[in-house]
């Protein structure tokens, strides 16, 4: 059966690039100015505060897990009164070892292992577009030990380092995203995946992107009238049906476009064009430049890791 959240994390390729631990102690806090790459931290114990712009505090404990998707700014902190160091993310992410907030000797009041991550194309929209702005969960062992397996895969030097990092994260995001599941979750694809009758249209989109769907095609399948069918794929995947699946066909087109040799009537077959000149037209609307000229400019530039 085809898996709408696992096809959109393989096209993104995840890639591992920056794992630390991080603690604080004392009197402590600092501001962290918006970063853009997906950022994930777990509480190995104590406790302290998280404020995300835009979002709830909330009180982490040893167990907890965060996921940013987008990281924009935060403030992190101990529970006295302090005004927030500023921290440059970018300067931070280069920093090598434990990264210690407040006093810095004696027992620390918690301790974090968090790092980030990012794509290894230009995809990361079509996927966070749909995320939780915020992910917490508590009290999940298995995300405990991936973030674990992952820190320390990070910090060795073994063979095959680069695909267990690359496997590891995808398998972390899965497990996170599958936390948060649920028909009160904000718009977006987690929610619409928790709506059966919406999940199997998704299903089928992803299955069968060539197909020439129509709205009338798509709402029989949810066994919903059209209009009943459209507000309620927008209301939960935040996107009416009809955007969702150029989105996902669009993502495809450059997947395949980024394979040397690939002819640009193919892809427009595979994903759902009835001619290259259909295609193109719609390629160049959504991508910002024609089809070729995409594929020429993403094939001079180096491979993403793998």
């Amino acid at each position: 059966m085809t898996d709408p959240l696992s096809d959109i994390i393989a096209l993104l390729h995840p890639r591992a690039v920056f794992t630390k631990g991080i603690s604080g102690a004392g009197r402590w806090g600092v501001r962290y100015r918006d970063f853009g790459h997906p950022s994930f931290a777990i509480v190995i114990d104590g406790s302290c505060r998280l404020a995300v712009d835009g979002q709830v505090e909330l009180i982490l404990q040893a167990g907890d897990f965060v996921l940013l998707p987008t990281t924009p700014g935060f403030t992190m902190a101990g529970f006295e009164p302090v005004t927030p160091e500023t921290i440059d993310p970018d300067v931070a992410a280069a920093a090598t070892g434990e990264v210690r907030h407040g006093r810095q000797t004696g027992p620390a009041d918690v301790r974090i292992l968090g790092g980030y991550f990012d794509f290894g194309n230009d995809d990361a929209r079509l996927l966070l577009s749909l995320l939780p702005e915020q992910i917490h969960v508590r009290g999940v062992e298995r995300l405990t030990t991936l973030v674990k397996l992952l820190i320390d895969e990070a910090a060795a030097d073994r063979v095959g380092r680069s695909l267990m990092l690359t496997r590891l994260v995808e398998i972390l995001l899965v497990e996170a995203l599958r936390q948060t599941q649920s028909s009160d979750a904000p718009a977006g694809l987690l929610r619409g995946l928790s709506d059966k009758r919406l999940a199997e249209v998704i299903r089928q989109m992803h299955a069968d992107p060539a197909r020439s769907w129509t709205m009338a095609d798509l709402a029989k399948k949810a066994a919903l009238s059209r209009s009943a069918f459209f507000d309620r794929f927008s209301r939960n995947v935040g996107v009416p049906p009809m955007e969702y699946l150029l989105g996902w066909r669009m993502a495809l087109a450059k997947n395949l476009l980024r394979q040397q040799g690939s002819e640009i009537s193919n892809v427009a077959e595979r994903v759902g064009y009835g001619s290259a000149s259909t295609f193109s037209t719609a390629f160049s609307r959504h991508v910002g430049q024609p089809p070729g000229r995409f594929a020429r400019s993403t094939a001079t530039q180096p491979a993403a890791d793998s």
